[in-house]
C-alpha cells in the first residue's frame, strides 16, 4: 500500500516535493502504529488486571468462607476482595438476608431484587455478614457496614417470643416456620450474635445493636433448653425441628419425621459447651445429652457408597457411627422415603433417598472430645458438675 502511494505521488508532484510528502506520509504511519500499539497494551493490562481476579473466584474451594476469614486486611482491600464484596452486596435481599445453594462471591446478582429469597439455611447470610463486617473494617466502605447492619437487624426481628428462629422471615405456614436447628442452622445464628456481641470483628457496631444481639443470644439458650426431649422423665437430645409456640418436636420434609438427631444434636451440644461459666439447666443438659450419645452409639457396621447407592456392611472393626434419626419413644434408628413412611433399615427405603441423604455419621465423636474437654475445665477447677 506504501509504494502504491508512492508512485501516485510521483506522477503529480515533483521529487523535491515527493521526498517532502513520503516523510510526511511516513510520521503519519509510524504515529499510527503507535497508537494502535498503544490501545492494544492498554487493553491488554486491563484484562491483566481484571481477569485474573474474577478467575480466581472460580477456583476457590467448597469451603471458601473459612478461607476468606484467613486473609490479612490487605486482601479486602485488593481488586479479588472487593470483587467478592460488591457481588455479595448484589445478593442481599430487600429484608436482609441472602438466597441459599447460591456461590454469593463468584459473580453479582443483576435480577430484580424484589425477587431474591433470602434464608438462614444452608449456610446463608451468617457467612455474608462475616464476609462484609472483615470487609468494612479493613475498606470502611459504609456500602459494607449498612449490608451488615441490615443482615443484623432482621435476624433480630426473626427470633420468636420463645427464642428460637424460623428457616427463613417472615416464615410461611408450613414446616420453615419451625424452630430450625437443621443443618445448624439455629446454631450458626446463635453463633454470629454472640461474636456481635462481643468479638472485635464487629466493634463498629453501636452500643445498642450489641446489647440487643447479647439478649437475643440468651434467649435462644433458654429455647434450647427448653426444646430438649424428655423421654421416661429424662432428658435426652433434640429434633430437628421444634414447634415454635411450645417447644415440641416437629417433622420437616417428608423423610424428616419427628424424631432425636443425631447430626444437629452434636452441634447443639457443641455450643452449650462452648459457654463460660455454665449454670446448672445447661450442665445438666449437656451432661444428658453426653449421655446420650454414648448409649446410642451403633458399632459393627460401616456405610459403602457403591454403583450409585449407600449400603450397609458389617464390620467389626469399623468405628462407631450414629443414625440422622432415632424414634423417641424406642431409641431405634428410623429411615423414610420420600412417602413419608417410617422404615427401621436404610435398604428399605428407595435408592435415591438412601444415596441422596446423611443417614448415619461420625457426630458422635465430636461430643465426646468436647465433653472431654468441658469436663476437664469445668468439673476439677470449679466442682461445678457436683452440684
Amino acid at each position: 500500500m506504501y509504494s502504491s502511494l508512492r508512485k501516485s505521488l510521483k506522477i503529480h508532484f515533483g521529487c523535491k516535493q515527493l521526498q517532502q510528502t513520503s516523510i510526511l506520509v511516513t510520521v503519519v504511519v509510524l504515529l499510527a502504529v503507535f497508537f494502535a500499539l498503544f490501545a492494544e497494551q492498554s487493553k491488554a493490562s486491563e484484562t491483566a488486571a481484571n481477569t485474573p481476579a474474577v478467575d480466581r473466584l472460580k477456583h476457590w474451594p467448597r469451603n471458601q468462607w473459612a478461607d476468606f476469614s484467613k486473609q490479612p486486611d490487605d486482601w479486602y482491600r485488593s481488586q479479588e476482595g472487593i470483587l467478592i464484596a460488591t457481588n455479595i452486596l448484589s445478593w442481599q435481599s430487600p429484608q436482609g438476608s441472602w438466597p441459599k445453594n447460591t456461590n454469593t462471591t463468584r459473580e453479582p446478582f443483576t435480577g430484580n431484587p424484589n425477587t431474591l429469597k433470602g434464608t438462614f439455611d444452608n449456610n446463608a447470610t451468617t457467612e455474608e455478614i462475616r464476609f462484609l463486617a472483615r470487609a468494612f473494617r479493613a475498606t470502611k466502605n459504609k456500602r459494607y457496614k449498612q449490608a451488615v447492619l441490615k443482615g443484623i437487624d432482621h435476624i433480630l426481628k426473626a427470633q420468636y417470643p420463645t427464642g428460637g428462629w424460623p428457616q427463613f422471615y417472615p416464615p410461611d405456614k408450613n414446616y420453615p416456620r419451625y424452630i430450625t436447628f437443621n443443618d445448624n442452622t439455629m446454631v450458626r445464628l446463635m453463633k454470629l450474635l454472640r461474636d456481635v456481641a462481643a468479638s472485635q470483628d464487629f466493634a463498629f457496631l453501636d452500643h445498642g445493636r450489641r446489647k440487643a444481639a447479647k439478649e437475643s443470644f440468651d434467649r435462644g439458650i433458654q429455647c434450647i433448653l427448653k426444646c430438649q426431649i424428655i423421654v421416661s422423665g429424662k432428658p435426652t437430645v433434640w429434633c430437628a425441628q421444634h414447634d415454635e409456640l411450645d417447644y415440641s418436636p416437629r417433622p420437616a420434609r417428608t423423610y424428616e419425621l419427628v424424631s432425636l438427631s443425631g447430626s444437629e444434636s452434636a452441634g447443639i451440644l457443641e455450643l452449650l459447651m462452648s459457654l463460660d461459666n455454665p449454670n446448672p439447666e445447661v450442665i445438666r443438659a449437656v451432661k444428658a445429652g453426653y449421655e446420650w450419645f454414648e448409649s446410642s452409639k451403633i458399632t459393627g457396621i460401616r456405610i459403602v457408597r457403591t454403583g450409585g447407592d449407600s449400603v450397609v456392611e458389617k464390620d467389626p472393626n469399623a468405628p462407631p457411627l450414629w443414625a440422622r434419626f432415632y424414634e423417641i419413644e424406642t431409641n431405634r434408628p428410623i429411615f423414610s422415603g420420600r412417602d413419608g413412611v417410617k422404615k427401621y433399615s436404610l435398604a428399605e427405603i428407595e435408592q435415591e433417598r438412601r444415596r441422596g441423604y446423611a443417614w448415619y455419621g461420625e457426630w458422635g465423636n465430636r461430643v465426646a472430645e468436647g465433653y472431654a474437654k468441658w469436663k476437664e475445665k469445668w468439673d476439677p477447677p470449679q466442682n461445678v458438675l457436683k452440684k
